[in-house]
């Protein structure tokens, strides 16, 4: 009988060393989620995140190699080459040897690429302000501190 009382009254499980919604890593998965919804839904062109990146930083920088735009956007050469090609067969960007160096892929927008970026960078603008719009003033500008220390 002792037996059975034993089997009856089973310890409560320990905490887990792990706890999974406690970790930075799920936590700005989750946030990734929501941005890119918000982002897909309100873009207003068909782009994808890291083709609006591409568009976005050479309408800032202007021509650049392949190469610089994709360390200028965090993107791996196997990525930044894709992105490129995609923008390029929808007539957004080009691309040209340097003249200066033939090895070397320049990446330009062309009119249909500038126009693009020009018009969805207000769009752009309200997808960060929608993203943030659960934090006050305060806490963005935390943030947005935090994270840029975190890269």
């Amino acid at each position: 009988m002792a037996r059975s009382a034993a089997l009856k009254k089973s310890p409560k499980p320990a905490k887990p060393v792990y706890i999974l919604d406690d970790q930075i890593g799920f936590i700005l998965r989750q946030v990734w989620q929501r941005h890119a919804t918000i982002f897909a839904r309100d873009i207003g062109i068909n782009l994808t995140s890291a083709q609006w990146a591409a568009l976005a930083k050479l309408n800032e920088m202007g021509p650049c190699s392949q190469n610089q735009l994709g360390r200028l956007t965090a993107m791996d050469v196997a990525t930044i080459k894709g992105v490129i090609d995609r923008l390029t067969a929808r007539g957004l960007t080009e691309t040209n040897a340097d003249p200066t160096d033939g090895r070397r892929l320049m990446v330009s927008l062309t009119r249909a690429g500038r126009e693009a970026a020009e018009k969805a960078a207000p769009n752009a603008l309200l997808i960060s302000k929608q993203t943030l719009a659960p934090l006050d003033a305060k806490e963005r500008e935390t943030l947005m501190g935090l994270l840029s220390r975190l890269r």
